[in-house]
């Protein structure tokens, strides 16, 4: 089943969310909608996807990456769940172009940690502990801040706010800037 995305302006985008419990983790609901939220995700195309973006406060998010791209480290990442996440920048900071499938057709540049660590339970209510950089590191940090009501608009240098297709018509690529 595939689930409605909702759009930046919608209240539940902005409003925070609440924490699972382990039993709310692995019940019958909660495992539907983990997989509902996956084949939304994949359809959309995106590489994340939380439980806000189809309008439930909930602090649950998948993720799944298939791509690849060195010049920006990125590589393929499993889909897995993660909920309640606590995370933590690493040193360093990049910034590249981002998008959200809750503000379709819209890109910005965006500075993030370079690496992280984020603490969360899995599907099956399990504590793990996540190392990422790269990319990866940016999807983690993208979807911790839509389950804290914030969106990449927030992070974003507004003179590079731009319809994809306007940045695709207009702006060569740009490379990777690191800082700090």
């Amino acid at each position: 089943m595939l689930l409605k995305i909702v759009q930046v302006g919608d209240p539940v985008l902005r409003n925070g969310t609440r924490p699972l419990t382990r039993e709310e983790t692995r019940s019958t609901e909660i495992q539907q909608l983990i997989e509902w939220m996956r084949e939304t995700m994949r359809d959309a195309p995106g590489v994340g996807l939380a439980a806000p973006q189809v309008g439930l406060p909930l602090r649950l998010a998948v993720i799944e990456d298939g791509g690849e791209a060195p010049a920006i480290e990125r590589r393929p990442v499993p889909f897995h769940v993660i909920v309640n996440p606590s995370l933590t920048p690493g040193d360093g900071e990049v910034t590249h172009f981002e998008g959200c499938l809750s503000l379709e057709g819209f890109q910005a540049r965006v500075p993030r940690a370079r690496s992280v660590t984020v603490t969360a339970l899995d599907h099956r209510g399990d504590t793990v502990s996540i190392r990422a950089s790269g990319w990866y590191a940016r999807i983690l940090q993208h979807e911790v801040d839509h389950l804290d009501g914030k969106l990449y608009i927030d992070r974003m240098d507004p003179r590079t706010f731009a319809t994809t297709r306007n940045l695709a018509r207009l702006a060569p690529p740009v490379p990777e800037e690191t800082e700090g």
